[in-house]
């Protein structure tokens, strides 16, 4: 029976090392050797050692995390070992933050106190109004939102006891609490109207609704069906292992910064058109290609290197996207409310030759989560600069997760990766006058 190591020959001195290989919870899925490892691997007692150069981490485990497991190539995605299919069918968004959080699902008092103390800490400072009427009225909600979450760290003092944990969930409280009130009051500044507070009778997701699109009635009704839809989309987007916006949450709040600041960082990361912008180029596309016989012209193009498919592949699936089955059913249920989407047509035409073509089918292109969400928010009212907004708040809870995860692993330290220098060696400084 072979054993669990690894050989490695060193060609320039002839040496042999044995390395270690550690499993995670999936032994097919989850070997590695520890980077520090290499370090043994010399040519001379002066040299620093054998590095991993792995730009973009494509091949780089920075930490364990028992949040959110995903197989890319059989198309599977789960947070706390639940399929997303089930928790999207049967849960609520409330109830898998908590999930996602405390590591199991909540019994009924525990989803009780949870969610009352999420639906208390909706409220925001008065003087954080203040800081969004500085903003010029054509400010993206996005920017708004890094900033004011930011900004919040000033209004908590104690957040910084990050060790302390009881600080630790009021933080995490205020900050799933507070998350769409920043969102929703950034969208109204954008559109110059004034703000709705927060109505802790509503759910989560109606309570949301309420604060974008309330008017002058004394109080607002969501439709239950885009209540539910907008609570489904949260959770597909609660966590998605290490994305560039977890990386963030977990690199910066590894120096021991209050969760605001870390969750700030996050939401820039996420501000990206290459992470939480990518729904809105989605949209650009299904409008540039105006129908659905304008369909096979444009795969045409895409096949030649002449336009861009968007919403289809991903860095992790090699499959189809679970969360874009469920996205595409839900858009069904909500055209039932908003009438029909014209784009959803184009969209589902584009899939369907995209998926019959071996140009894509080789490729393993298949639609992500992008392709169909961006359809459904604007049947439902959001404008295209929101949709990034709506992902942060959906994703807060993972961020806090991982983030809470990180500081209580030990083997976790303030991130510092290495470098490989490429620069001059030393040289010495040349006064001005003899310069050439």
């Amino acid at each position: 029976m072979g054993k669990d190591t690894l050989t490695i020959t060193d060609n320039r001195t002839g040496k042999t090392y044995e390395v270690p290989i550690q499993y995670g919870l999936y032994p097919t899925y989850g070997a590695s050797i520890r980077a520090g490892d290499l370090r043994q691997i010399r040519v001379s007692e002066e040299d620093f050692g054998l590095l991993s150069y792995d730009p973009a981490f494509m091949n780089t485990a920075s930490c364990k995390s028992g949040v959110t497991f995903i197989d890319g190539e059989r198309g599977i995605l789960r947070y706390r070992g639940y399929p997303i299919d089930q928790l999207a069918e049967q849960s609520t968004f409330l109830e898998t933050a908590y999930l996602a959080l405390h590591g199991e699902l909540p019994t009924g008092k525990q989803l009780e106190e949870w969610v009352y103390n999420i639906t208390h800490h909706t409220m925001i400072h008065e003087n954080i109004k203040k800081f969004i009427d500085g903003f010029l009225y054509d400010a993206h909600p996005m920017g708004i939102l890094v900033g004011t979450v930011g900004a919040l760290s000033t209004f908590y003092p104690n957040a910084k006891g990050i060790l302390d944990p009881a600080s630790r969930q009021k933080q995490i409280f205020r900050l799933i609490a507070k998350m769409p009130t920043l969102a929703a009051f950034a969208y109204r500044h954008s559109l110059g109207m004034p703000y709705a507070y927060p109505d802790n009778d509503l759910s989560y997701s109606g309570n949301f609704l309420s604060m974008l699109f309330k008017m002058t009635e004394q109080k607002y009704k969501p439709d239950p069906i885009l209540e539910r839809a907008l609570d489904v989309l949260f959770i597909l987007h609660v966590d998605h292992e290490q994305n560039c916006s977890a990386n963030a949450m977990r690199s910066v709040g590894s120096s021991h910064v209050d969760p605001y600041s870390a969750v700030a960082a996050a939401c820039a990361a996420l501000y990206g058109p290459l992470h939480g912008g990518a729904n809105e180029a989605v949209l650009r596309m299904l409008r540039e290609i105006g129908s659905k016989e304008n369909v096979p012209e444009f795969v045409k193009k895409v096949k030649a290197r002449e336009a861009l498919l968007m919403g289809f592949g991903h860095r992790v699936y090699k499959n189809y996207d679970p969360r874009a089955k469920i996205i595409r059913e839900i858009a069904e249920r909500v055209f039932e409310v908003t009438g029909r989407n014209p784009l959803l047509d184009i969209a589902l035409e584009l899939e369907r030759i995209a998926l019959e073509d071996d140009f894509f089918v080789k490729r393993r292109l298949y639609p992500n989560v992008d392709y169909y969400s961006g359809i459904i928010y604007q049947a439902m009212g959001f404008p295209v600069d929101i949709y990034p907004v709506l992902f942060a708040i959906g994703r807060t809870p993972g961020w806090l997760a991982q983030w809470q995860e990180m500081l209580l692993d030990p083997e976790q330290k303030i991130a510092r990766p290495r470098q490989v220098y490429t620069g001059a060696d030393q040289r010495d400084y040349v006064p001005l006058q003899d310069r050439r």
